[in-house]
Formats: C-alpha cells, structure tokens, sequence
C-alpha cells in the first residue's frame, strides 16, 4: 500500500509543487517517497510515489521502479505474484527482489495489457513505457485502491487522494455543489452512480479498467479489461456451490495472507468477518489478532458474537468502545483528511478502529466487505428473492421461511410486504428514503432521481451488482482506505477475489437462500471453520451508531454552532431544517441526513473559496 501521483504535462511541475504532493501524501508512504521524471517532445512525464513497506521490506523495491525504460508506481498488492514471478521465470524474465511491484513491471512486459487479467489483487498504478511513448494508469476490477484524475487543457494529473491532486495542479480546485446535493437529498448510495466528485473536474478512474496514452500527441484510450456478470450454470447442484465456494473462498484468503508484516483482522459479529478470522487461524494456523468496534445502543451491539469467535479460535483480541465526547472536532479531522464529508457514521465509528490497529503496531488489516453483495444479505434481497421464486417449485418454503424468521427482523415498512416486487418491480423507494423530505429542506433545484444499471434479467442480481459497483462498495472501499490510510494501514479485502466473485455469479438463484438464511451458500461453506453462534445467527445488526448518541443536539452551545451562519445555508433553509434537531427519537434516515448536514457544514468551511 502506498500514494502515487504525478501527470504528463506540458511543462515540468515545479518541484516546490512535487515537494508539496509528496509530504501531504506521506501517510500513505511514510518507509520512503521519491519521484522521477521524463521528457518526449513537449511533454513531461512525472511520477511520484510514497512507499509504506509491505513485501519485500528492503529498499531495493522501493518505487519508482524502472527496469528496461519502463517505470511504474504502483498502490496495493498483487497477491498471486508468486505464482506470477514462476511462470515469468520460466520465460525468461531475471528477478533482484522479492516485491509484486517488479512482478507486476515484468508481467507489463512480458503480456502488455493482458497483464492486468492475469493479476489477482488491488491496484492503482501509473506506468510510463518510454520506448513505446505510452503512458498508462489503471485500476483493479473492484476498484478496491483510489486513483483521481484532473485533465484541463490537454495536461493530465493523478493521485491517491485528492489532496495530492491539489498540491499538484496549478489552479485551486473549486467545490462541486450539486454533488454536496446529491449526498444530502439521495445519500451515500448516490455518490458512485456518476463520475464526478465533490472537486469540479476531479473523477476517479472507474474500477476495471484502464486509461493510455501515446506521447506526444496524448493520443487516448480508455478501456474496460473485466467485467462481471450473472451467467447462472442451472445444472449446478447446492453440493456443488457450496464446495467450490468453499475451497475459492479459502484460496482467496491464503493469497491475502502474503505479507512480511502481521495481519490484523476486523471483526464483527456477523458471519463475513468472523469467517475469515476463523479460516486464517483453523486453515492456515495464522496467528491471528482481531480489533472489534462495541456499543453501548442494543441495536448495533455485537459483543456477543464478537466474543464467540474470539473465545473459539483463541485469538488475541481489543474491544474498543465508542467516544462519546469530541464528536464535533473528530469530525471535522477526519473531513480534512478525507477531503470530503464522510459518507455514512459508520466510517467516523470505523476511525476508532483504525487508530486501535494502528496503536498495536499493525500494517495491514483484513475487512469483510463485500459478502452481502455476492452472496446476498440485505433485508430488500429478501423481498426480491421472493420475487424471482414466485413461479418456481422453491416459493412456498421461501414465503414460509420469510414470514417466519425474516419479517420479525425488518424495520423498513416497505420491506415488510413479501410481495413487493411482484406488485412493482421498479420499486425502490426504500433505497433514497424521505427523499421528499430533504429535498423540502433545500435552497436550491435538485431533480436527480434514483437510477440503476440493467445488469441482469435478474432483479436480485441486478440489485447485487449495483451495490457492488455503484452503490456500496464503492463507498466502503473508499471510506476504508481513507480511514486506514490516514493512519499508515493497508486494508485487504478477501471476499473482492475474483475467482470467488465470478464463481458467486454462477451460482443459480434459487440456493442463495435457505430457512430465512441468507448467504445461506457462504453459511454453508465455512460449516466446521466457523462457530455455529455467529453461522446460525440470521440477525442482521449493521456496523452503525445513532447520531443523537455522539452529539447531544438538546445542548444550546451545539445548537447554537449548528445553526450559526454559514455557506451550508446558501443549500439549506435554516428555519425549516431547525425542528428535525428536537425530533427524539430520530428516525433513521432523518439521522442520516442530520449527519450529512454537519458533514457538509464542515467540508464548505474547509473547502469552499
């Protein structure tokens, strides 16, 4: 894990500039940070990339990295760059160290662009060819590791986070409004269904894909080197899924077990991270160390489980408990570092985790992120998994199992109706719920309503995809990397595999759930791995706190400074937003957007001109 920047430019970037960019990314790379720098014609080429040391520790793998006129900087971490560096040998390619960065330099030469299909990990790289003129920049298949563009006038800029990207470019970047809209009235869900970024004329390069140029006449390809889709093998047996589930599964996380620093592992108390916490110390006899988040608030309370799995596999273990004083100042801290509102509380809760694996020492930390949307596990894939069974020999048992065990668990009322989507198959409302509301709040037009991709004839799996790729995991991904990052982490995330991922895609619909279960196939296939409290349990809590628990909104001061004049209210009207503050209990979504409020009150402050 490390921080790359840099552009082709038409001039050299100032090196007081290249200075700059190197030390506001230095959490990224705090082992090392150097740059270089290439001429063709009227063009510069500049790379610049901070190093926090991972695999092969020793200096000889620090970046840039060029071998053969090809330089590369590179974020994340090629996982299967063992098996890699035996197939190069054999072709002929000559190794000085141990690092992926001089597999992934070597896999570049030896396979060009197919290189990239070849690599299973997480990346974000810039890569400057010199003897072809050809400047590249890609991005893994999930979009695991950040990568921001800026282009204007024919020059073109990159970074790891957009603060590098500022220290880079010549003119200040000016704050995007209407994505400051977007997040208030949609939510977190809407961020990733556009390129933009709440920067003007800043976007990430979109996961899977890759962006060339040919020097000098910045001649431009953007293509897209994978894609996942639903292509259900109907002859597959439950037997089957759930073996080939499990041996991908315990592949992908002996690949992310590579490192020649410890591992940490975040741990919930739900099924997805205890799973792999479980499988690293039964399959692979990791010594594994874990860090779990507790709270007070009965809903989001996992302690229970949390303790299950760690009293079974015997594992050396933190419980951090919330703060609930200094939400105000952390917030704004962490809006600073993120350049950006925070895009749910779960991530100013997940800060706190970051910090305790930070405190013992540790590199890289392990997640669970991603699970629900391969295998399913939200309340609404309940109510579309009806939907797809309804004219199949499964939908009398699956009705059953829903009212039984599912619908006591369901808050939303919308998802309390089983037959839902039979009755509307758009219906999504549930997804930018209280939409009227929040847009009543506001100063400005708003009119962008809810979208999805087609992906499949399947409404599950087109839902599941969305959420992989629009409208959760993008937002995880980037809330985690920031937050670990911002402390000198790398985070990895075995369930973005793709083996597994492409696998899970096969799976015919009618396994995914079983007696109210859902990620019934996962459940399945760490039957033995992991405890049967944490597998059984069908409960569904959420990595959340509520708002009116971190910040007290009856004291007068907090008011007070809530309400004070601002540029936030040049968005939203003051007197009408006033009396959501004395709801109590606020209901949930009304504490999602008071979150937001504040965020976006934090962020123009910090940003705006």
């Amino acid at each position: 894990m490390c921080g790359i920047a840099g552009g082709v430019t038409r001039g050299p970037i100032e090196d007081a500039r290249i200075q700059h960019c190197l030390r506001v990314l230095h959490h990224r790379g705090p082992d090392h940070q150097a740059f270089m720098r290439d001429r063709v014609g009227d063009r510069e080429v500049t790379l610049l990339h901070t190093r926090l040391s991972i695999i092969d520790l020793d200096p000889r793998a620090h970046q840039p990295f060029t071998r053969g006129g090809v330089t590369v900087v590179f974020n994340g971490e090629i996982y299967n760059y063992v098996e890699l560096r035996e197939e190069l040998s054999r072709k002929g390619s000559v190794f000085r160290t141990n690092s992926d960065t001089e597999v992934l330099l070597e896999a570049w030469r030896a396979w060009d662009i197919e290189a990239f299909d070849r690599c299973e990990g997480m990346w974000a790289l810039a890569l400057w060819d010199s003897p072809a003129r050809r400047f590249l920049l890609s991005r893994d298949r999930f979009g695991e590791k950040p990568l921001y563009l800026f282009d204007e006038n024919g020059e073109i800029f990159f970074a790891s986070e957009i603060k590098g990207l500022a220290a880079l470019i010549p003119s200040p970047l000016q704050v995007n409004r209407g994505h400051l809209l977007r997040y208030l009235v949609n939510g977190y869900k809407a961020l990733y269904k556009t390129k933009e970024t709440y920067f003007e004329g800043v976007r990430e390069l979109e996961a899977g894909t890759f962006l060339e140029f040919v020097l000098p006449e910045m001649k431009e390809t953007e293509k897209r080197y994978w894609t996942l889709r639903y292509e259900p093998e109907e002859e597959m047996s439950r037997e089957e899924a759930v073996a080939e589930t499990r041996r991908r599964l315990l592949e992908a996380v002996r690949l992310r077990l590579r490192s020649d620093v410890p591992l940490a592992f975040c741990l919930s108390g739900g099924v997805d991270s205890a799973a792999l916490a479980s499988i690293a110390a039964r399959e692979f006899d990791y010594n594994v160390s874990t860090f779990s988040i507790i709270d007070k608030d009965e809903r989001y309370n996992e302690t229970e489980n949390i303790l299950a799995t760690v009293n079974d596999i015997q594992c050396e273990h933190k419980l951090i408990e919330i703060p609930r004083e200094g939400f105000l100042e952390r917030l704004r801290n962490l809006v600073k570092a993120h350049d950006a509102p925070l895009a749910t509380i779960s991530y100013y809760v997940h800060s706190f985790l970051t910090e305790a694996i930070a405190e013992k020492g540790y590199r890289v930390s392990v997640s669970g992120t991603a699970a629900d949307e391969l295998f399913t596990g939200y309340y609404d894939h309940f109510n579309l998994y009806l939907h797809e069974m309804r004219d199949t020999p499964f939908y009398e048992k699956a009705r059953n199992d829903w009212e039984r065990f599912v619908r006591p668990m369901v808050r939303n009322p919308f998802l309390k109706d089983p037959e839902l989507y039979d009755r509307d198959p758009d219906f999504r409302d549930h997804i930018y719920l209280n939409r009227d509301l929040f847009l009543s709040l506001l100063e400005v037009p708003f009119s962008e309503t809810f979208e999805e991709e087609p992906y499949s004839r399947s409404l599950l799996r087109t839902r599941m995809l969305n959420e992989l790729f629009h409208e959760a995991i993008p937002v995880i991904l980037h809330e985690d990397d920031l937050n670990a990052m911002k402390e000198s982490i790398e985070n990895r995330s075995p369930y973005l595999d793709r083996s597994l991922a492409e696998f899970a895609y096969r799976i015919p619909n009618r396994f995914l759930m079983d007696s109210g279960y859902g990620k019934s196939i996962l459940r399945e296939a760490v039957k033995g791995i992991l405890n049967d409290a944490v597998r059984l349990d069908r409960r569904k809590r959420g990595f959340n706190a509520s708002f009116r628990s971190l910040l007290d909104l009856d004291d007068e001061k907090v008011r007070r400074d809530l309400l004070s004049d601002g540029p936030v209210f040049e968005l939203i009207n003051r007197e009408r937003l006033e009396p959501l503050l004395d709801r109590d209990p606020l209901p949930n979504s009304v504490s999602k957007f008071l979150f937001n409020f504040v965020n976006v009150r934090i962020f123009l402050e910090e940003f705006a001109s």
